[in-house]
């Protein structure tokens, strides 16, 4: 040990085992540099034929938030409804969705055209359904690009929080990914 040392750690025994290592500037700036996207809600699509349910999703996630913003929802009663809002809001974020609506499979035809007509890969769709034999989970997951299946009946506070939640996260993941994804190009 070197006089230096000896002032640092006078004995060798008060050394810490785990120091605390130095805060990473780096960290800080993406967040500083994007103060006006953090404070921006989540875009949420509800899409369903009940008003109550809308009523209900909305009061239930009133004052919720995912990393420091809220959530702003935006409303659909029908499947042609969603087709206008899904095309000129390219932004949302989640869609929950009702699968019997107009006729039976409503919900899984908006579903091909999110994924295929329009082409937006990104939004999180959560399908719920109060009639789960009329599009039974095992082959929905399967057959259509969805994200969850969720019976209506299932979903309290907790569970929808936690479905919303999960939703969220994936859909941060993936833009951010795409954004750095278009900042390399753009470099290149």
């Amino acid at each position: 040990m070197n006089d230096r040392d000896e002032l640092l750690f006078p004995d060798e025994d008060d050394r810490p085992l785990f120091a605390d290592e130095p805060a990473q500037p780096a960290a800080a700036e993406p967040a500083a540099a994007e103060p006006a996207e953090a404070a921006a809600p989540w875009r949420i699509l509800i899409v369903d034929d009940e008003a109550d349910v809308h009523s209900v999703t909305t009061f239930m996630l009133r004052g919720q938030q995912y990393l420091g913003r809220g959530f702003e929802f935006l409303h659909a009663y029908s499947g042609r409804e969603a087709r206008t809002l899904l095309a000129a809001n390219p932004d949302l974020a989640v869609v929950l969705l009702d699968v019997v609506m107009e006729t039976e499979d409503s919900g899984l035809q908006l579903v091909h055209y999110i994924r295929e007509e329009l082409g937006n890969r990104t939004v999180r769709i959560v399908l719920r359904t109060g009639q789960p034999g009329k599009a039974p989970a095992a082959r929905v997951i399967v057959e259509y690009d969805i994200n969850d299946y969720k019976e209506k009946t299932e979903l309290t506070l907790e569970k929808m929080l936690v479905t919303l939640i999960s939703a969220l996260r994936s859909y941060h993941f993936i833009t951010t990914i795409e954004n750095n994804r278009r900042g390399l190009k753009r470099i290149i």
